[in-house]
């Protein structure tokens, strides 16, 4: 009875300092600290471990955006056998030699918002993609201008902007579908991403366009000065700006009317596709041209030949949402 009963005590013992489950640490390493972006996208990462059950995030990032301090980091994730990275990088190129040192232990390394050079990680997670963004900064536009449409005109950052450039493109041909027929673009504009500029060359096509209905701003900078302008000018409700911008910066704006709506990525949701991707490929799914995999809520990605993918259209902000948004980033 006494061996019987030592040996029901060790196994009582063993049972209750063993893990109750196998807890797989998914590190989400951002590009540095103290940014609300990221601070956003770890709360949208934290909220994917919570519904997954398994999953413990490592949320890090050197104290400034260097691909040395990142390297430093992953160093170290490869010594705490972490079973995925998450990593928005600070340089495509100088990362790869020890993103592949993490593949080759077997670590699932997929980069996301800032992208890895292809051979070293297994994909990357684009917050939107192209004509997505085209679609959705016209989308905006119909709904400021309503069943009427009317004349719109875009304020860019530089003339030689590639990503900004792409996205105008993409709405040319967007808008030149019959079903935006009544849309007419009269101008584009280039404040050079600088407010000052990009203030005056709002009030430029008030003077210029009359009829004017909106002005859609594919930049941060180029849509806030476009609000500005709309507010001193006196022109709110008769001229509505849109595009892309902060709610940090954009809250103000929206409250005095000047503008009812914007976009920008969600982070939270950023963070917690990237999340319940990674899982996913902890869990053996893989990362290959056409691969669909699941974004949990979000949706699916679908990896195209360079095994990337577009997370979703660009998230609207609106008057019911900006404040709480405007506090993150």
């Amino acid at each position: 009875m006494e061996i019987q009963f030592k040996l029901a005590a060790v196994a009582l013992s063993a049972f209750l300092t063993a893990p109750a489950f196998a807890v797989d640490k998914i590190a989400l390493v951002v590009k540095s600290m103290g940014i609300g972006f990221f601070d956003a996208a770890h709360q949208g990462a934290l909220e994917a471990a919570k519904e997954l059950k398994d999953v413990e995030i490592i949320y890090t990032g050197p104290a400034k955006p260097t691909a040395e301090g990142q390297i430093e980091i992953i160093n170290s994730l490869i010594n705490q056998n972490v079973k995925a990275i998450i990593i928005s990088a600070n340089d495509p190129d100088a990362l790869v030699p020890v993103t592949k040192k993490a593949m080759q232990r077997g670590i699932k390394v997929i980069s996301f918002d800032s992208g890895i050079r292809k051979d070293g990680r297994l994909m990357h997670l684009a917050p939107s993609n192209n004509a997505l963004i085209g679609e959705k900064l016209v989308k905006m536009a119909e709904q400021v201008t309503g069943s009427g449409g009317g004349e719109i005109a875009v304020l860019s950052a530089t003339a030689q902007a590639t990503n900004q450039n792409v996205w105008i493109a993409e709405m040319k041909k967007v808008l030149a579908q019959p079903s935006h027929a009544k849309l007419k673009l009269v101008n584009v504009v280039y404040g050079d991403d600088q407010t000052d500029k990009s203030y005056r060359e709002a009030q430029g096509l008030f003077k210029s366009y009359p009829n004017l209905k909106a002005i859609v701003a594919p930049t941060t900078v180029g849509v806030a000065a476009a609000g500005k302008a709309v507010q001193d000018e006196k022109k709110v409700g008769q001229v509505f700006v849109t595009g892309l911008g902060l709610p940090s910066e954009m809250a103000g704006h929206v409250h005095s009317g000047a503008v009812k709506s914007f976009a920008i990525w969600n982070p939270i949701d950023l963070g917690y596709a990237s999340v319940q991707i990674a899982e996913a490929l902890v869990k053996g799914a893989k990362a290959e041209p056409g691969a669909k995999l699941s974004m949990g809520r979000v949706g699916t990605a679908t990896l195209d030949k360079d095994n990337e993918a577009a997370m979703a259209e660009p998230f609207t902000y609106d008057a019911s949402n900006v404040d709480s948004f405007a506090k993150i980033f």
